[in-house]
């Protein structure tokens, strides 16, 4: 069976297929946990990719459009950045060095031990979601488990390994949950650990040069080699899942990236690993009652070499409708096809698309980086409140929804910096929300020099930034029942600015136009309309967070 024959299969829902060695077939199960516990929920949806097109997005999540998420766990203790538990064990690498001077060595003090030291101890999750509330959130995400493989709630089958029993000991997706309910916002987690088994394989390897060379680092760490430690008792390997042959080009540090679809020569995982992933997952659905699930994989986790994946959204769907009668759970995943993109909401990291999409989509991204890093707070690097928003319009006038990161620090604080760009978010959302909630794309996304130059989505998204910034000359446009919402990405600067796609005569809005209103402040506006378009007067006095000028026409 060649590979797209295995995919073919499993997307119809045959059982028991595995793959040839040639094609990453799954190892012998070497611990017993040959059969899944957790069970799906039956109902109409079947672990099929046929089954799963008959999805619709729920309409709560399409009025939503903003959400704010806490990518926050023990790789933001460190302060060092995104992938800290992967790259401090890469010899030479910025992380390693810092990993080093502050810690240790990674054979004596390995990223079990950073998790030792988390204790997030000025937590405040119900102060946290307030704030994101305040600034225009209309649902909260947080980070369930990350490539790190610990998981962050009260686990049945990570159960040594999850923030309750390690580290703060604390019931992290618990705290965030009880939060988003308080504040009446929908509630999603996001779920990163499938890749632990090739993400962590750097953890095997020892420096090649200095005093420390050939002392393998502590990866490959049993449970019997922790006799007197802290963690006498525990086995790393429940954490690191390391106890396999690296894969193809694994000193490559970029194969990672090459191997996400588990292929190109990625060891590939046991049963017993898949399963226990698809376990933790079904538990952590069935204590916290998501609204949500963010996948970090392509398509689905395991997918194409394990449809647990498709078990999982299907499970979710099912409980969703038992649950409330109807619909109403997302599942978003990356990297999609056209038939994969009707099963769940494509999700596009750091990037937007350049069209008006079909089918609602969402946008990842942060203001710094995924995990805390103390550097660029220190350089004032972090996206301004303006940049946030002009995302946001952007990405809400092509069907779209934006999810925003603010990265919290290891204590589980944000710093001041962050606060203020979260508080000048939630200043124009006051003002101008209106032309964000509850729309849907209109005839045309916009106009305006920006689309011109539009980047391409690659891989997994990665083009924002690379376009040409907004001026007062780019428009974009979202509607709501009778009313069309133009946003002036700029305050103009001669005062005024003319909107071609408006155009007396234009088949876009063939009716007549008799109103203008700059929706910051409510005040009508003078305009003109001719065959160039039409010309609106902007007032003499800017409003607070003018940075981009929601108009309201009716």
């Amino acid at each position: 069976m060649n590979r797209r024959q295995l995919i073919q299969s499993l997307a119809i829902g045959i059982p028991g297929v595995l793959l040839s060695n040639k094609l990453s077939a799954f190892q012998s199960n070497d611990d017993g946990a040959k059969e899944f516990v957790e069970k799906i929920l039956a109902g109409p949806f079947s672990p099929t990719w046929e089954s799963l097109a008959n999805y619709k997005t729920p309409e709560w999540f399409r009025d939503a459009k903003f959400g704010m998420w806490a990518h926050w766990g023990p790789q933001c203790q460190p302060e060092a950045g995104d992938w800290y538990a992967r790259e401090m064990y890469m010899e030479g690498s910025w992380k390693y060095k810092y990993h080093v001077e502050k810690y240790g060595h990674p054979s004596k003090f390995g990223f079990k031990d950073v998790i030792n030291v988390w204790k997030a101890e000025n937590w405040d999750p119900e102060s946290l979601v307030s704030l994101y509330k305040s600034a225009g959130a209309k649902y909260f995400m947080a980070m369930a488990n990350h490539h790190d493989n610990l998981d962050l709630y009260k686990s049945k089958y990570q159960k040594n390994w999850n923030s309750t029993k390690v580290g703060p000991k604390k019931d992290i997706i618990g705290g965030w949950a009880a939060a988003a309910k308080k504040h009446g916002l929908p509630f999603g987690v996001s779920v990163h650990a499938a890749h632990a088994w090739s993400w962590f394989e750097t953890s095997q390897r020892a420096d090649k040069n200095g005093p420390m060379a050939g002392i393998p680092y502590d990866g490959k760490l049993t449970k019997a080699d922790g006799k007197g430690k802290w963690w006498e008792g525990l086995d790393p390997q429940e954490l690191y899942a390391q106890n396999h042959e690296l894969s193809q080009n694994s000193q490559n540090n970029g194969t990672i990236h090459r191997q996400w679809d588990w292929g190109n020569g990625v060891t590939p995982p046991t049963s017993a690993y898949i399963n226990k992933f698809y376990n933790r997952t079904i538990d952590l659905i069935n204590k916290y009652n998501p609204d949500m699930v963010y996948f970090d994989d392509s398509q689905l986790p395991m997918w194409p070499i394990s449809d647990v994946g498709l078990k999982i959204a299907a499970h979710l769907y099912n409980k969703s409708i038992k649950d409330k009668g109807r619909l109403t759970s997302v599942v978003t995943g990356k990297i999609l096809n056209e038939t994969q993109r009707k099963a769940m909401v494509w999700d596009i990291e750091r990037g937007q698309s350049n069209n008006i999409e079909p089918l609602p989509w969402q946008t990842d991204t942060c203001i710094g980086g995924w995990h805390y890093e103390r550097g660029i707070y220190n350089r004032n690097g972090y996206k301004t409140a303006k940049t946030v928003i002009h995302t946001l319009i952007d990405v809400v006038s092509k069907n779209g929804n934006l999810m925003l990161n603010i990265p919290v620090r290891g204590d589980g604080t944000i710093d001041e910096l962050e606060r203020k760009i979260v508080e000048d978010i939630g200043l124009w959302m006051k003002a101008n929300g209106e032309s964000i909630y509850g729309t849907r794309p209109w005839k045309v996304f916009g106009e305006g020099p920006a689309q011109e130059k539009s980047p391409a989505l690659n891989a997994q998204g990665f083009n924002e930034g690379k376009g040409k910034p907004f001026t007062d000359k780019d428009i974009r446009f979202a509607a709501k029942e009778k009313e069309l919402f133009a946003t002036v990405m700029a305050w103009p600067a001669e005062g005024s600015v003319l909107i071609s796609c408006l155009a007396e005569g234009s088949s876009n809005y063939p009716g007549k136009i008799n109103n203008v209103e700059l929706l910051a402040t409510k005040e009508k506006l003078r305009f003109e309309r001719n065959s160039q378009g039409l010309k609106v007067y902007f007032p003499a006095n800017q409003p607070q967070a003018s940075y981009a000028n929601a108009l309201k026409i009716t």
